[in-house]
């Protein structure tokens, strides 16, 4: 891996729901909806890249608010 690239980090689907704070059910109905990152397969568990959740996240702001840092 590069030295100047970001380092990438997989989460598990418990830390996913706590940080969006949606329940199982609901992340797995956004990703059929194409509305939620999917996961990854990890052999027989799956894991969501971090960045894409936190992305998620910051349009999930933007959308509700208009800008991408807390507004004033």
């Amino acid at each position: 891996m590069p030295i100047d690239s970001p380092q990438r980090r997989l989460i598990r689907l418990p830390e996913v729901c706590r940080l969006v704070g949606l329940s199982r059910s609901v992340v797995y109905a956004r990703i059929k909806d194409r509305k939620f990152p999917p996961p990854i397969k990890l052999g027989y568990s799956s894991g969501w890249i971090e960045s894409e959740i936190q992305r998620w996240i910051d349009r999930q702001i933007e959308g509700t608010r208009g800008c991408s840092s807390p507004c004033d």
